[in-house]
């Protein structure tokens, strides 16, 4: 089937078929056709339906909105207050190489080991079937633990985990500002701190061409809560004082907060000269 003939499901349009079956997920994507096969997938469809609802949905949003939190939202928060907790309890060890800290292994062990209960938590008993299924996703939303690493796959991987929790109904469709503003926020902090403590490489760096060589979606976000602002344009990102000012309000400031805080050095102005100076919603599509 074209590409054009998928349709993406919203989280309020979806149902749960009766005798739905659960599966492992297997990496199908090992070649450069296989991406051809992966855009024509009703899988593909409901990702980026997910991706664009929520763009939507926070376009012209701040952080600091009040927005409706859930029950399953605060078990997602929880569950990342455990990654976060689980850092504390293991703390980088002394080794020659500056890059790539062994003791992330022993802290991804910890997730190895407990994701399907971290899931359990999040997802009703009567859905335990999925959580075998679901939880492959969280586990590959933190990094690569060989190489120690991580990037935007890994983000990827954690849309992947909030999509399938949307598409087995634990979120829903008035979710939509939490699952932004809340979980995926809390996800970006965790994350940074994993970078952070246990120095991990970029898996996949983009070079001059990319603003960040670990985060996608929160400049896609990001860019969607700027959307038409009165004063905000993205020829300001540049600008340390705005960013400063705003960081707290808006994903795609804070993440050139963070950039600056890791890379004092950052080029933004070469990589600034493929967003428009005056407009967010071209650079958010």
């Amino acid at each position: 089937m074209a590409e054009s003939e998928r349709k993406a499901e919203s989280p309020e349009e979806t149902m749960l078929p009766l005798g739905q079956k659960f599966m492992i997920p297997k990496k199908e994507i090992n070649m450069v056709p296989d991406m051809a096969k992966w855009k024509r997938s009703q899988a593909y469809a409901d990702y980026m339906g997910f991706i664009l609802t929520l763009n939507e949905g926070i376009k012209g949003k701040k952080l600091t909105c009040e927005y409706r939190v859930s029950e399953p939202i605060e078990k997602l928060v929880s569950l990342l207050n455990t990654l976060d907790r689980w850092i504390e309890e293991t703390p980088p060890v002394d080794q020659p190489s500056r890059f790539g800290n062994k003791a992330f292994r022993t802290w991804y062990a910890k997730l190895d080991q407990g994701a399907e209960s971290l899931v359990a938590t999040v997802i009703p008993k009567d859905l335990a079937d999925a959580v075998p299924e679901v939880a492959v996703y969280l586990k590959e939303s933190v990094g690569n633990s060989t190489r120690i690493d991580y990037g935007t796959g890994h983000e990827a991987a954690f849309a992947a985990f909030l999509c399938c929790l949307c598409k087995i109904g634990v979120l829903r469709v008035d979710d939509q500002l939490a699952i932004v503003f809340k979980v995926f926020n809390r996800y970006l902090e965790v994350m940074r701190k994993l970078q952070k403590t246990y120095r991990m490489e970029p898996a996949g760096s983009q070079g001059v061409w990319g603003l960040d060589d670990f985060q996608f979606l929160p400049f896609i976000w990001g860019s969607s809560q700027l959307i038409d602002h009165p004063s905000l344009e993205p020829r300001h990102f540049v600008d340390e004082k705005v960013v400063n000012e705003n960081h707290k309000d808006f994903m795609f400031l804070e993440c050139i907060r963070f950039i600056t805080e890791v890379r004092p050095t950052a080029a933004f102005v070469c990589v600034s000269r493929s967003i428009p100076p005056d407009r967010w919603p071209s650079s958010c599509r």
